[in-house]
């Protein structure tokens, strides 16, 4: 089980965002970290191969579903090389990278959210969720009913879209998902794997909606 340990660790890490430190602590990463999060993924595939056999939930520490703690610092004037998060996306077989449709679980000092959807799809990929709302808006409207959709907007009508669509504001959306917030409190309880199940689930009609106009099966 997930302990207050991990959240511990993190904290620690956002204080001492070094190579040294996290090498001289990469036993206490491994125990705090890596293994409360690997059990709690393993006990995660079960729950959502039964609201989608479509869905990958893979405990392997390596191209698994827990993203590295490594943060890419290419492009970025934080140089800090490690994140001060732990974050777990189930995604779907048919994608390859974080902008596939999935589930997502995110765990950091005082930012515990988890949910699912879309983040940020590209092209093709935005135009065809766009259209589908256009063309089963009644559909849409019930698999989003309930839901705190979050992300970016674009502040103008999306090209080729009606400006005055009764489901403009959606239209305009970047991205397509829903997440809940919850505290350190839960996650590190024996409630917080039926608290993220129950969410997958109220989500499962939106990831539904967005596999269908991706052409893939949910």
């Amino acid at each position: 089980m997930i302990g207050p340990e991990l959240f511990d660790f993190l904290r620690a890490l956002k204080q001492n965002n070094d190579r040294d430190w996290f090498k001289a602590q990469k036993a206490r990463y491994q125990s705090d970290v890596v293994d409360p999060v690997t059990e709690f993924i393993t006990h995660m595939a079960p729950r959502v191969a039964a609201i989608s056999p479509h869905i990958i939930v893979d405990p392997l520490p390596n191209g698994g579903s827990r993203f590295r703690i490594y943060r890419d610092t290419r492009f970025s004037k934080d140089k800090s090389p490690y994140k001060t998060h732990v974050g777990c996306q189930f995604r779907h077989a048919a994608g390859k990278d974080a902008h596939a449709p999935g589930f997502y679980v995110h765990l950091g000092p005082g930012e515990v959210f988890f949910g699912g959807g879309v983040w940020g799809p590209q092209g093709e990929a935005l135009r065809n969720i766009r259209q589908r709302i256009v063309d089963k808006p009644a559909r849409w409207e019930e698999a989003v009913e309930g839901l705190d959709l979050r992300g970016d907007q674009l502040v103008r009508a999306p090209k080729g879209f009606d400006a005055d669509h009764p489901l403009i504001n959606d239209l305009r959306r970047k991205s397509f998902f829903s997440m809940q917030d919850a505290d350190e409190k839960l996650a590190t309880s024996a409630r917080f794997e039926d608290a993220v199940e129950a969410q997958f689930e109220k989500v499962a009609p939106l990831m539904g909606f967005v596999a269908d106009a991706l052409g893939l099966e949910f």
